[in-house]
């Protein structure tokens, strides 16, 4: 026996209703979307994930609502693969699938690096949140973005005390835009290269010996972190825009300390 709306087609379609108010909305979707995704890597060319996923379009000023379902759909037909060279096809499919003029993804992951500890070589697993974050409104445009740990040493504390100095861990966020093809490990080097020095997952006592003197001789203040970031970011010629945002959690003050800088080559 067929119950009344077991048939899809007679179901009525609030969405499409029109809406008297006049009013375009600039985005319209879906958040937090859990999604297994693979994405480049380069030590082993494709490296298996979780992507968080947020999904909008513009809706026009005379629809009620958009499709909420038709995001979803258009996620599980794109692939499991994300990259910058994917992100275009999947924009547009969702044009495509919600009439829209302008689509939006962002797509939130953890991303792992195998690292060795610089004097024992012990090996682990390190985690950096990582993303894209692309649209098309007329043209595409994608921006990689990513927050990397990092230990950082007072130049201050080194400098007026008789021994020792106050350090910390610091977080490097950056906003980047290329004209080419930019490994992620390629950025978290960038970056880890700009610090009093990188974070280990695994170290044993002649690392800790290691880390605890490099520190010592490479002090940093936030605001060396983000020159020393943007230095490195302005000699490739494959970053093209860029911001940089740095944040020590200070070991010895009630606050953080904070510097940020943005440049358009």
């Amino acid at each position: 026996m067929e119950l009344p709306g077991d048939n899809a087609t007679s179901l009525p379609d609030i969405q499409k209703t029109p809406d008297q108010r006049n009013i375009a909305i600039d985005k319209v979707g879906v958040r937090k979307v859990k999604f297994p995704i693979v994405v480049l890597d380069r030590a082993n060319e494709r490296q298996h994930t979780i992507g968080d996923f947020t999904l909008t379009v513009d809706l026009p000023s005379e629809f009620k609502g958009t499709h909420m379902s038709r995001f979803l759909e258009v996620l599980n037909d794109t692939g499991k693969e994300i990259s910058v060279q994917a992100l275009p096809t999947m924009l547009n499919r969702m044009r495509e699938r919600l009439k829209a003029e302008k689509a939006h993804v962002v797509v939130e992951f953890p991303f792992f690096m195998e690292k060795k500890a610089p004097v024992t070589g012990k090996s682990g697993m390190m985690q950096f949140d990582c993303g894209f974050d692309a649209q098309i409104n007329g043209s595409f445009d994608v921006t990689l973005f990513m927050k990397v740990p990092v230990a950082t040493l007072c130049p201050c504390s080194k400098e007026i005390s008789k021994y020792g100095a106050h350090n910390q861990r610091g977080w490097v966020s950056v906003r980047v835009k290329t004209n080419d093809h930019v490994w992620l490990e390629e950025i978290i080097e960038m970056i880890e290269g700009s610090a009093s020095c990188a974070l280990y997952p695994v170290l044993k006592r002649p690392d800790e010996k290691f880390v605890t003197e490099k520190a010592y001789e490479n002090p940093r203040f936030v605001e060396d972190m983000v020159r020393e970031v943007a230095l490195k970011f302005d000699s490739d010629d494959r970053i093209t825009q860029y911001s940089i945002e740095v944040e020590n959690e200070e070991s010895i003050h009630a606050h953080n300390a904070y510097a940020y800088l943005a440049r358009t080559k």
